[in-house]
């Protein structure tokens, strides 16, 4: 039998398949089947600062919506002493998802404050869980707003939630950097354990008929596994922290293709919408029987066998976006089915 097992952010995984944070993993009838199934470990859904802020600012008005009405009643309600309920349901839920299943459980935070971020990360902490995914992303606003600004508050974020915790911390990035390869190499400079590529970003559209936005939910699919597995390849040999490929990961061959390009374990959750949580024992199946046909009888027998540093081929790491030499238009015609 294969050896599947891997280590991500110096935690020993049963096999390389993560399944990323969504509101699947909040229904503990999931939890169990996501563990029979066979996944390596979990990642919570993420707690956002800013949904936090709006929802206390909700609760804040409804709260108050009457006070002040005459001077015999001021308040309607007693003063709330916390005033952050939503995130102590978050990390009950945290916590009792841990407690539930024997497979890690890592969490997952996007914060806007750096005092917000280091908060977050002890409260959580404290929940048992076996680390934490920071998921960075920031869309600049303003022209004035520079690169060096927005990847230098990363950095010292890291830094300081390294600093505060014990359990080891990932990131989980945007692909939308002047030089990510560098912000990767400054990251792990400061503390982190393991980088997760990409962030699937959810972008909106313009409804024409009525003339405003919408969020439509599009699932990933496998040709959107192209970036990471290409970071993966880059990245291979030039870390000492885990790599973990996310996005467009759907089927046991997209797992293959990242850990030839140097990834040591991925994360997944459109594919699980799709076909449903057992598809995950398939996806481990199908890798079994691969390594099998090809007498590997571990991951590290194949991991970053593509990689730049180990592959013969060079070109697909370069400038590949210009091979216009690579598919002539007859090529495309064919593969799209245009022609014969």
């Amino acid at each position: 039998m294969s050896d599947l097992r891997t280590h991500y952010m110096g935690l020993e995984l049963k096999n390389p398949i993560i399944v990323g944070a969504s509101n699947l993993v909040t229904d503990i009838d999931n939890l169990y089947r996501i563990e029979k199934a066979g996944a390596a470990a979990i990642v919570y859904k993420s707690l956002f600062e800013e949904q936090i802020q709006l929802e206390n600012l909700e609760f804040y008005e409804r709260e108050n919506e009457y006070s002040d009405r005459a001077a015999e009643m001021i308040n309607l309600f007693p003063l709330s002493i916390s005033g952050t309920p939503d995130i102590m349901e978050h990390l009950l839920s945290l916590k009792k998802t841990k407690e539930s299943i024997s497979i890690p459980v890592f969490a997952s935070i996007n914060a806007v404050l750096d005092e917000t971020w280091i908060d977050y990360a002890k409260k959580i902490e404290e929940t048992g869980v076996d680390g934490l995914e920071l998921n960075f992303y920031s869309m600049p606003e303003k022209v004035g707003t520079g690169y060096t600004n927005i990847e230098k508050k990363q950095v010292r974020v890291m830094k300081e939630i390294k600093s505060s915790v014990k359990i080891p911390v990932s990131v989980k990035l945007s692909s939308y950097h002047t030089n990510l390869v560098k912000h990767i190499a400054d990251l792990e400079k400061a503390g982190a354990n393991g980088f997760v590529l990409f962030n699937r970003l959810f972008q909106p559209d313009i409804d024409i008929h009525n003339e405003e936005h919408h969020f439509p939910y599009s699932l990933s699919n496998s040709e959107d596994n192209r970036l990471p597995m290409r970071y993966a390849g880059l990245l291979y040999g030039n870390t000492g922290a885990s790599i973990c490929a996310n996005t467009g990961i759907m089927s046991g061959s997209d797992v293959i293709k990242m850990i030839l390009a140097g990834a040591d374990c991925v994360q997944i959750v459109s594919t699980i919408y799709l076909h449903q949580i057992e598809v995950i024992t398939t996806m481990l199946r199908d890798l079994e029987i691969w390594m099998e046909s090809k007498n590997y009888k571990s991951l590290s027998d194949f991991r970053g066998k593509l990689s730049r540093n180990n592959s013969d081929n060079k070109l697909p790491y370069y400038r590949a976006q210009y091979m216009d030499f690579m598919m002539t238009t007859s090529q495309i015609l064919k593969k799209y089915k245009i022609i014969n």
